[in-house]
């Protein structure tokens, strides 16, 4: 793509875990970031099956300019390919080096927010589980946009999807049957793939929960949002009336798309304490 005014985009390849390819990731760098800035790990959507954070490229940048904040959004494997956990090993090889290179690019440790939308979402929260119970870093913060994060709602016969549109039933199933790479709604099936099977979710970073009425994951977002409030983690919900899964993408200038992405920055630059004049 050609330059971004103020924003430094940088490719680079990070080492992955234990056997696994390493990883690429796309740095948005602002100019004029202030020593020990907060920083953010963006996880793209795609069902899992597709995507790239070139897609979200737009959010990124703007992120990254008016929260004064540098971005890393990894490209992490995707499935049928390659099934879970595959993609959360590539999304915690990326935040942990996000976390060793803190130091040399600037960043405060203790504000490194986690994030993604629809499956990078349910990404985003697995991979908070995943660092939880690994105790080797620990992210302040999770932006959970839309996210796709419980296999049974595949199983679910009393919803009613004649609203929904942008990701179906279909869709659904057919997503989350190459990610686990069996059928949905199995016994074993990990809460690091679908973080809704958790049990105890005492301990998570604080969180921010935004989802439309009409889309086909409002109902697990709910849960996961009271769940997380029950087990005494702060989590803000947002639920946004009317909308359908991925509505900001498809309407991206429409005044509730732009409100959407505003409380987006709101929740970040709370959650990090990140003061008004930060931004660039």
């Amino acid at each position: 793509m050609p330059p971004v005014a103020g924003i430094r985009i940088e490719d680079l390849t990070v080492p992955g875990a234990d056997g696994a390819p390493d990883v690429e990731v796309r740095v948005y760098d602002p100019a004029g970031r202030a020593p020990g800035s907060p920083a953010l790990l963006w996880l793209h959507g795609g069902g899992f099956l597709i995507g790239d954070p070139e897609q979200d490229e737009a959010s990124s940048i703007a992120f990254a300019r008016e929260l004064g904040m540098l971005v890393v959004a990894p490209r992490y494997r995707l499935a049928p390919e390659h099934p879970a956990p595959a993609a959360v090993h590539d999304a915690y090889s990326a935040l942990t080096w996000l976390f060793g290179e803190a130091a040399a690019r600037s960043v405060d440790p203790g504000r490194i927010a986690i994030g993604g939308a629809s499956a990078g979402g349910g990404l985003a929260a697995g991979l908070a589980l995943y660092a939880h119970d690994r105790g080797e870093v620990r992210p302040a913060f999770q932006l959970l946009v839309y996210p796709m994060l419980d296999d049974r709602t595949v199983l679910r016969t009393d919803l009613d999807t004649r609203g929904v549109r942008g990701w179906t039933p279909a869709s659904n199933r057919f997503g989350w049957t190459s990610y686990l790479g069996g059928p949905p709604g199995a016994a074993d099936v990990s809460p690091y793939a679908a973080p809704a099977r958790r049990a105890d979710l005492t301990g998570l970073p604080p969180a921010w929960i935004g989802v439309g009425s009409l889309d086909l994951f409002h109902d697990e977002d709910c849960a996961y949002a009271f769940r997380l409030q029950a087990a005494g983690v702060g989590c803000e919900l947002l639920v946004i009336e009317g909308a359908f899964h991925g509505f900001d993408s498809i309407m991206r200038k429409a005044g509730v798309s732009r409100e959407f992405w505003r409380a987006q920055a709101d929740a970040l630059r709370a959650g990090l304490a990140i003061a008004e004049e930060s931004g660039a």
